[in-house]
């Protein structure tokens, strides 16, 4: 046998060393942390029946590299929390609060409570502001009348006649001395051209981009984004929700692509919980603490809702909020109203919203009729059927495109914010919502969701099935991409 024979079998003998360990390492990964057993038996069939192959599929494919870049990422952050002399509403203050019809909802803070970090904080007020005609002006007086500090987060920044407006605010408040800070999401730059980055810079404006640049050994994380919607201006009014910064929310100026959305104008204690996660990304991003009293000051009561600032996010805070619409779903009783533009809900949404309705509470769904993601809507409508035989109700808004993010229990609890119920909002972006517990608040908005019910044509399981089989198979096949969109 002469040398190079020799290195031959060597060379044949190290492969097959090597695909029997990485067959055994994948499928023994797979075995531990998968959570679904059909796609852990997936896995481990390909691992063991595809030499190499099948190995290398599940390193790259198979594991959840989200999560840990993300907390790779922002793993050795520290910590804002503001230290506010107000005390927590413990378990028993809440449900002596509440209607004795809805003291049950009691349960669902004492779900949430260990879920989340932050606490259930009393002596807030939370008003409704509808599209960007009642938003866009109550944000843009606050900053006019900012004194020490403002703090914008936004995922879309258009350079628009509604980003020019916003970008000429931010730079009249640094030329009075308040201390702007403003961080966009690098993605949301990319909607418009050429960007409003440049406006920004002959305004002085201080901003940063999240994520905005990454070597190519971190491309994943490119998959991840700041979707949340945060301004608090001198720490003490917030205002979140769903209205990004562009033109086609403002629906006074005839936008050629109107879209309806709610946002939420806040004072009180938890406002401070939106100052703290804003300040956390922008100490993330940029290094640069904010603390103070410029930033935190001391919040005194000023109303009646009992509220929490959920972050959620693929690091730390990975499906918080995912659990927090289960336990939602599972207390409810008499009602769930959920408004979104994006429904692509999991195994376990869907079981959980078929149980409630099953139990006899009155589900309804309320999505746009036309979506502006072709994709998205073919998607969502190969999930209905699962919902509607199983007595959900599923209603279509007609146009203008509705954004608008809700969820209402029981005409007592809702949850607002910047959250889709779909794969990305619940398991990909960085996202910032509230829960409320307030009957007259949750009322209104529930008054508000049945209005746009009325303007709306509920679909049926029928409806579902009498699509033609081109359609059906065009739909299942956009289902199949659920997880990437």
């Amino acid at each position: 046998m002469d040398w190079l024979e020799y290195l031959a079998r060597v060379w044949q003998y190290l492969v097959a060393a090597l695909s029997l360990l990485m067959a055994v390492l994948a499928a023994g990964h797979a075995l531990l942390y998968k959570r679904d057993s059909r796609a852990a038996v997936l896995w481990v069939a390909l691992s063991l029946f595809l030499p190499l192959v099948g190995p290398v599929l599940y390193f790259i494919l198979g594991v959840n590299r989200i999560k840990r870049r993300a907390i790779l990422l922002r793993g050795d952050l520290e910590r804002f929390e503001a230290r506010q002399h107000v005390p927590e509403c413990d378990d028993e203050q809440l449900a002596g609060r509440l209607p004795a019809a809805r003291r049950h909802l009691a349960a669902l803070a004492v779900a949430t409570a260990k879920v989340h970090t932050r606490p259930l904080l009393p002596g807030n007020r939370i008003e409704p502001l509808r599209n960007g005609d009642a938003a866009y002006p109550a944000m843009l007086e606050a900053m006019a009348q900012a004194q020490h500090s403002i703090a914008l987060s936004t995922y879309i920044f258009d350079r628009d006649e509604a980003g020019l407006t916003f970008a000429k605010a931010l730079g009249d408040a640094v030329r009075r001395g308040v201390e702007v800070r403003l961080l966009i999401d690098a993605t949301g730059t990319r909607y418009s051209w050429p960007s409003i980055l440049g406006v920004l810079r002959r305004e002085r404006v201080p901003y940063a981009r999240f994520l905005s640049t990454l070597p190519v050994w971190q491309l994943v994380s490119m998959n991840l984004r700041n979707h949340r919607k945060i301004l608090v201006v001198d720490g003490r009014v917030g205002f979140t929700g769903g209205l990004n910064l562009r033109v086609g929310h403002w629906l006074a100026k005839n936008p050629r692509h109107p879209v309806r959305d709610i946002h939420f104008r806040i004072q009180g204690p938890v406002v401070a919980h939106l100052q703290e996660v804003f300040a956390d990304d922008w100490f993330f991003t940029t290094r640069e603490a904010l603390r103070g009293p410029k930033w935190f000051p001391p919040l005194l009561d000023a109303g009646p809702v009992i509220a929490r600032g959920i972050a959620d996010g693929p690091d730390e805070d990975f499906e918080k909020l995912h659990w927090t619409l289960r336990a939602a779903l599972t207390v409810a009783r008499q009602s769930i109203r959920i408004a979104t533009p994006y429904f692509l809900p999991d195994a376990t949404l869907i079981s959980a919203l078929n149980l409630a309705a099953l139990r006899g509470v009155a589900v309804d769904i309320l999505l746009p009729a036309k979506n502006n993601l072709p994709l998205v809507q073919w998607a969502s409508t190969a999930h209905w059927w699962q919902m509607l035989e199983r007595g959900c109700r599923i209603w279509l808004s007609p146009p203008p495109f509705d954004h608008s993010k809700l969820f209402i229990v029981d005409d007592c609890w809702v949850l607002l914010g910047s959250t889709n119920w779909d794969p990305r909002s619940l398991r990909l972006n960085f996202e910032f919502n509230v829960e409320a517990y307030d009957p007259p608040l949750a009322e209104s908005l529930a008054a508000f969701f049945d209005d746009l019910l009325r303007r709306s044509r509920p679909t049926s399981l029928e409806e579902v099935d009498s699509r033609s089989l081109p359609v059906r198979l065009r739909d299942g096949a956009a289902r199949l991409l659920t997880p990437f969109l």
